[in-house]
């Protein structure tokens, strides 16, 4: 069975003064449609922010972030300076139900970077779910995945309402804040449940 839909959003990091350039690129060289854009997501924050431009392509999009160093480094900034320009974050995968995929990740050995968010993440209305890095190490240089949830395509207002009613929590950049800041460096998965003698399945044909 599987959990997940398809891809929901990439998200690429661009070092200073260079988010312009990438969403030429996005948007004229692909054919993106740039539809939402925050040139600051915490401007009354002294110590760090970012920005996050948003380009769709009718099936997935494309986030795209940009640190603001204030007092700190931004932690954008920071994963730039270990992996680059232009270097993805995070991949979201759509679910066909996030509560019902948490159960199962969490007694698999997975663990969310902090709570269900229900949001307006500039694609639209979502639950959305941030995982811990792939990796052990810092919050802020590590790469990790996005497990999302979306409201059928012609669900009215109401059954939007419905489906996620859930209480807003802090989003992935206070998320990675808080883990930073409390040294909690450990990784989305701890592989203990995987079966010693798991072998992997026959591929399958079309």
């Amino acid at each position: 069975m599987s959990y997940l839909k398809k891809v929901d959003h990439v998200s690429y990091a661009c070092k200073k003064g260079s988010i312009e350039k990438w969403a030429w690129f996005h948007i004229e060289v692909e054919g993106g449609v740039l539809i939402n854009r925050i040139d600051d997501v915490r401007p009354g924050d002294p110590d760090s922010s970012m920005k996050i431009w948003c380009i769709d392509y009718g099936d997935f999009g494309v986030a795209l972030i940009e640190g603001i160093d204030r007092a700190k480094k931004s932690q954008v900034t920071k994963f730039v300076d270990v992996h680059g320009d232009h270097s993805c974050q995070h991949v979201a995968y759509d679910t066909h139900d996030l509560e019902k995929f948490q159960t199962h990740m969490k007694a698999m050995g997975g663990t969310p970077r902090g709570q269900t968010l229900v949001r307006n993440d500039g694609f639209g209305i979502l639950k959305q779910m941030f995982a811990r890095g792939y990796a052990e190490g810092d919050a802020a240089e590590a790469t990790f995945p996005e497990y999302v949830q979306r409201p059928l395509v012609g669900a009215s207002d109401e059954d939007v309402a419905i489906t996620f009613a859930e209480e807003t929590g802090k989003g992935f950049y206070d998320q990675i804040e808080d883990a930073v800041a409390s040294d909690d460096e450990a990784p989305f998965f701890d592989f203990a449940k995987m079966p010693a003698n798991w072998k992997v399945p026959e591929v399958r044909g079309n």
